[in-house]
């Protein structure tokens, strides 16, 4: 700092956070700044300084400063000095602590809970579970230090939907490690108190350190008196009036408390349809669709999550034509529904009609008795039944050629980047539900849920079914080895089946099927780190062994864990609707297609599995889903779900304002990581997927990715699109999720990604 301003000492003075004033002494801030620099590599304390620009008056604010120094630190992250970002995020901790606690060391754990409890920010049974003895052996362990290893991106999220604060006034009330300890406490909080410190302190240790990662409804609630944290709700409406008003309010329900939601809509008959006996004509779907679009708007989640949904329907209805362009930017608001996304559902019927170029027939599914529902539970006895309808002539129908109706989908594809695919006959084929007695009907907002539901009657409706999965991921990148994931596994069914018991459920369709059900979500974070250390592609196969080698050991090691709580607790009540009550493992009902491209054997001991799991049964009907993250990886600083970055610096684009993060061991491995619009086409990354798939036994959020400046015209033929479209199905891949086309953008840098946070008529391809 210069002499100029070092001479201000004496003259100005700053506001503190309780409003006092003292003289400005920009040595305790050059001590500040200095701090955060310790250690890091290359990170220049004058250059921040310089940047910061401060103009300092009489009475600013020591906020003021501290933000400005933050700020200044932060946009000089960059790939010659990617230690800025933890340099930004210490400053901002630094920030935070002081917001919430009036200084930098923080209080007890003890006082802090009793105050939090008092204020009605944390669930008082903190304080009725665990004796004042327990609560400060928890605080014995809890390494406040580990709040130094978050980059900026991931204060910033956590600053921004995690923490716990007032989101009006923006006062915040805690830091990391007691969010952390006390999402622990919470979960186990129904163990004996002679093991229940212990799963705290090793809970805690997972999460604190990266291995485990949590989703958005768990970091923001769990600890709070708001008890709901399952992610994904599944929804479905039945072909009447009160279930289609039941399962609007059932949303809103859900999208209130943090949940994304999955509604399927394939039941409600076409426009122009008889009701009442032909008293009236149906006005169709899209009004319906429009009232869950305003169910799904009326609720922001408190600016934790803005609600948000995707709608399935079977490709042969009847209205297919005018609901692929719900969300077309073309049209008027009338015959537009553009707020939610949309999941087209398909099967293997419809895709050997599109390739031997033969038609589609379109239907009401009110008018072929029994087809809607073949075609999720039984593929032959679908195919039977729509071919008789075809041949009634007393059915209403249209018939559309194959090609065109399956170009027309892909082309609403790209355009939107947010017409999903479902294959719903590998969603219920390749399934952990026997079909028969618990069909897989839709998959939620991200495309991974795979679970059973069913239409309610009404709100109150017992019978029905809302599907809830409860989310959690490994840090892929994190893990000195695969022998890790037994503890890990252990640890995190163990938290998400306690949540299950733990919380509470605004509709009775939904707290029974959760609690019969027990269904879990288990995913990955920052895969494309974890090829990159290993030095493996996504483009040329090199990675298929060893992706084939971790998903066999996260899948056997979950259910391995699901199978020993069973043993202790008891297996979950709807088990014997499971293919695994079969003894029917995800390595039986998979697509052989997958061998083709990858022959690593199994590892694992499955045949000692598959007999304990008939014997005593699994605590869980599902284990494993894999979500984007795109938001929750971000706080362990690892790349999302299973995505190649974008670039080394991924910019992303939040609430919050702009977000660079850097990719896990820049400087060591750059030359190791495949970035997006580095890889040639999708074949490579759709192989490596289908291997995922082979042990996952929900569903992957899959994305396919296009530059068209690789393509004659600048343009992604649609022949591309149908193949990729074909090539994921053969590769027994259940759903695809966004449509990425490349803006021409040369700068990696510049490439903003936002928050959440694609001629086979000729019978070339098979299936």
């Amino acid at each position: 700092m210069n002499k100029g301003i070092t001479d201000m000492n004496s003259t100005l003075k700053v506001t503190k956070r309780d409003g006092t004033q003292e003289p400005l002494n920009l040595d305790k801030i050059h001590k500040v700044v200095e701090w955060a620099a310790d250690g890091l590599d290359k990170v220049s304390v004058s250059e921040v300084e310089l940047r910061a620009h401060l103009q300092f008056f009489d009475g600013i604010q020591t906020s003021e400063i501290h933000e400005t120094l933050i700020k200044a630190a932060a946009d000089l992250i960059s790939e010659e000095v990617p230690d800025y970002q933890y340099m930004a995020a210490r400053l901002n901790i630094f920030h935070l602590r002081k917001k919430a606690y009036g200084r930098f060391e923080p209080p007890t754990l003890l006082d802090h809970v009793k105050k939090m409890v008092a204020m009605e920010r944390y669930d008082e049974h903190l304080l009725t579970d665990y004796t004042e003895e327990e609560i400060t052996a928890m605080d014995d362990f809890i390494d406040h230090s580990r709040d130094l290893n978050f980059s900026y991106a991931a204060v910033k999220q956590l600053e921004g939907k995690y923490l716990v604060q007032n989101r009006v006034s923006g006062q915040v009330f805690e830091s990391a490690q007691f969010l952390y300890v006390l999402i622990a406490a919470c979960l186990f909080s129904g163990y004996d108190k002679e093991r229940r410190l212990d799963y705290i302190k090793r809970f805690y240790d997972a999460v604190s350190t990266f291995k485990l990662s949590l989703p958005t409804p768990i970091m923001a609630g769990v600890r709070t008196p708001t008890r709901q944290f399952s992610s994904c709700v599944l929804i479905e409406a039945g072909d009447s009036l009160d279930s289609i008003n039941a399962t609007a309010g059932a949303i809103i329900k859900y999208v209130s408390q943090r949940a994304g939601i999955g509604i399927n809509g394939g039941r409600i008959r076409a426009l122009g349809s008889p009701i009442r006996g032909g008293e009236a004509f149906h006005t169709g779907c899209i009004p319906f669709y429009k009232h869950f679009q305003t169910a799904v708007k009326s609720c922001s989640q408190g600016g934790v999550r803005g609600g948000a949904a995707t709608l399935f329907y079977p490709i042969w209805h009847y209205e297919v034509e005018s609901l692929l362009v719900l969300k077309n930017n073309r049209g008027v608001e009338e015959n537009r529904v553009r707020h939610l996304d949309y999941g087209v559902q398909l099967n293997k019927l419809m895709y050997e009609r599109m390739i031997k170029n033969g038609n589609i027939t379109l239907f009401s599914p009110s008018d072929v008795p029994g087809l809607y529902d073949a075609f999720f539970e039984d593929q032959e006895r679908f195919e039977q039944l729509y071919v008789k309808y075809e041949a009634d002539d007393s059915i209403r129908k249209k018939v559309i050629k194959a090609v065109d109706l399956f170009a027309m989908m892909m082309q609403e594809r790209a355009s939107t980047g947010r017409i999903y695919i479902q294959n719903v006959d590998h969603c219920n084929t390749h399934s952990p539900f026997n079909p028969k007695k618990a069909p897989v009907r839709q998959s939620n907002l991200c495309l991974e849920i795979a679970l059973p539901t069913k239409p309610l009657k009404d709100i109150n409706d017992e019978n029905g079914e809302i599907a809830l999965c409860t989310l959690a991921a490994f840090n892929l990148g994190a893990l000195e080895n695969l022998d890790e994931l037994e503890e890990l596994s252990d640890l995190i069914v163990r938290a998400l089946d306690s949540l299950l018991s733990y919380q509470d459920y605004p509709v009775v369709a939904a707290e029974k099927a959760s609690l019969s059900r027990r269904t879990l979500g288990v995913g990955v974070i920052n895969f494309a780190y974890y090829l990159a250390k290993n030095g493996v592609k996504y483009s040329d196969g090199s990675a298929n062994g060893l992706t084939h080698k971790a998903f066999e050991a996260i899948q056997y090691w979950l259910l391995k864990a699901s199978n020993r709580l069973a043993k202790e607790q008891g297996a979950c009540s709807a088990f014997s609707d499971t293919t695994y009550a079969q003894g029917i493992l995800p390595i039986d009902s998979y697509k052989k297609e997958v061998d083709k491209f990858c022959d690593e054997p199994l590892h694992y001991d499955w045949e000692t599995l598959r007999k304990d799991i008939l014997t005593d049964g699994l605590r869980n009907s599902t284990l494993t889903a894999l979500m984007p993250s795109e938001t929750s990886s971000q706080i362990s600083n690892a790349t999302n779900g299973i995505e190649p970055p974008r670039g080394y610096i991924s910019v992303k684009q939040s609430k919050d304002g702009i977000l660079k993060q850097v990719v896990p061991e820049f400087e060591r491995l750059k030359s190791q990581y495949e970035l997006l619009w580095k890889i040639p086409d999708n074949t490579g990354y759709l192989q490596l997927v289908g291997i995922m798939q082979k042990f996952v036994d929900q569903a992957i959020s899959a994305n396919t990715n296009y530059d068209p400046s690789r393509f004659p015209g600048n343009k992604v033929p649609m022949q591309q699109l149908l193949k990729d479209l074909l090539t994921a199905y053969r590769n027994g891949v259940k759903t695809l999720y966004y449509h990425n086309t490349r803006d021409g953008m040369e700068d990696p840098q510049k490439d903003v990604a936002k928050e959440e946070d694609d001629d086979c008529a000729g019978g070339a391809c098979k299936i």
